[in-house]
């Protein structure tokens, strides 16, 4: 029996084929490096007040419920994606 694999598992299997992954040397250490930084990168810290029109609220917590996530946390999630180069225009 084969197993269906999804495009990103095939993209990994592929690039592990290929030889494109490098071992980590000290996975204990390297793993505390990437709890601290996950960490940094959620922790929540500041404030941030605006003020936006009713309809662009209306329309941002529709998309938040689409997505299953409260407002405020989808908002931050659209700033964090737009920081990092990730968010990406429909239609384009």
């Amino acid at each position: 029996m084969k197993t269906k694999l999804t495009k990103e598992e095939q993209k990994i299997l592929d690039g592990f084929e290929k030889g494109e992954w490098i071992p980590v040397k000290n996975l204990s250490r390297r793993k505390t490096e990437l709890i601290k930084y996950a960490r940094n990168t959620l922790k929540k810290d500041k404030r941030l007040n605006i003020r936006i029109s009713e309809r662009d609220l209306s329309e941002l917590q529709k998309k938040a419920v689409a997505e299953g996530l409260p407002y405020q946390t989808y908002v931050s999630s659209v700033i964090h994606k737009f920081i990092n180069g990730r968010l990406i225009e429909a239609g384009n």
